[in-house]
């Protein structure tokens, strides 16, 4: 079965964390609405949605990516970057460990799962405002036991790893090279990101199918030219706090 854990927008989302944007008024009902379809593509693409309740004291929280980094083997939950963020990983463990072992980042490493890319046995893990070597190495000791291997990788003018290169086939990522170096993969496929649409590298994989926001069309031509299947949905309030599609859910198998 595949499951989709996600989390209702809270309340006092235009009070969110944010780094490289200016704030801008968020609409909470249009955010709403724009989450629930999310999850509507997410159940049409084979997920069961499971949806965490509202956290009004979270303006973040919707992000639950964030929180946690899911393997086949275990859950690795995080330790966000943000010190207010850090209360978002207790309803999304409880929820985790009904399907997974549990293992824990501790101070003083920090990690945002937004920061993490798996591909197959490899985790690589962008070293951001976010997450800082110490959670790498703690990451390493315990994935390394299940042959997962760890490699750091250095970003630049952007807030996650995932802000820069997402997986959206086999062995293809979709990649903003100003962000981010592309030999940093080894020998993948890499989709460029048109240069009019630097925020689109964000995607998120689902089988066969690929969702990403219906901002950035001129990237979703280059992935159908690809022959990749595209779902586009409107993430625009999301965006305004440095939400992606990746961020809103947390997608394996149960």
């Amino acid at each position: 079965m595949l499951l989709a854990i996600t989390r209702e927008v809270s309340p006092r989302i235009g009070s969110c964390e944010l780094t490289y944007q200016e704030r801008r008024p968020i609409d909470l009902e249009l955010a709403r609405l724009q989450h629930l379809q999310y999850e509507q593509v997410l159940a049409e693409l084979g997920c069961t949605v499971h949806r965490l309740p509202s956290a009004p004291e979270l303006p973040d929280s919707v992000f639950v990516e964030d929180t946690a980094i899911v393997l086949e083997e275990l859950a690795v939950i995080t330790r966000p970057g943000a010190e207010s963020r850090r209360p978002e990983i207790e309803p999304v463990a409880a929820a985790l460990g009904a399907y997974r072992h549990l293992e824990f980042i501790t101070a003083p490493g920090t990690l945002d799962g937004g920061d993490v890319l798996h591909l197959d046995r490899h985790l690589f893990v962008g070293l951001s405002f976010r997450t800082n070597e110490a959670a790498v190495e703690q990451l390493r000791r315990v994935v390394e036991r299940f042959g997962y291997r760890v490699t750091a990788v250095p970003l630049r003018g952007c807030l996650h790893l995932k802000s820069a290169a997402t997986q959206v086939g086999h062995d293809t990522l979709l990649i903003n090279r100003e962000w981010i170096d592309g030999n940093a993969f080894g020998p993948v496929r890499l989709i460029n990101v048109d240069a009019a649409e630097p925020e689109a590298a964000n995607a998120l994989l689902i089988e066969q199918a690929v969702v990403c926001s219906s901002a950035f069309p001129r990237t979703r031509q280059r992935l159908e030219s690809s022959g990749i299947a595209v779902h586009a949905v409107d993430a625009s309030e999301l965006a305004k706090a440095e939400g992606g599609v990746t961020c809103c859910s947390l997608v394996f198998r149960g």
